[in-house]
């Protein structure tokens, strides 16, 4: 059985996590778990940015008319 697809994304939830850990002020900025939590938020950015791109790159003159 493969993975279930959550209700929000993974950006979403960690986003949420970020902001709740900051809103907190239990750690300093360089807190490890913050830290963690930030990259990984980023990299799940990275991931959805460059398959947008793919998809724009696949879709050629017309994605690229779509998207303007």
């Amino acid at each position: 059985m493969g993975k279930k697809s959550a209700a929000e994304s993974d950006e979403i939830r960690l986003k949420k996590k970020v902001t709740a850990a900051r809103a907190s002020g239990s750690a300093p900025e360089g807190a490890t778990a913050i830290r963690s939590l930030r990259k990984r938020l980023k990299r799940e950015q990275r991931k959805r940015r460059a398959l947008a791109a793919r998809k724009k790159q696949a879709a050629g003159s017309a994605g690229a008319a779509s998207a303007a």
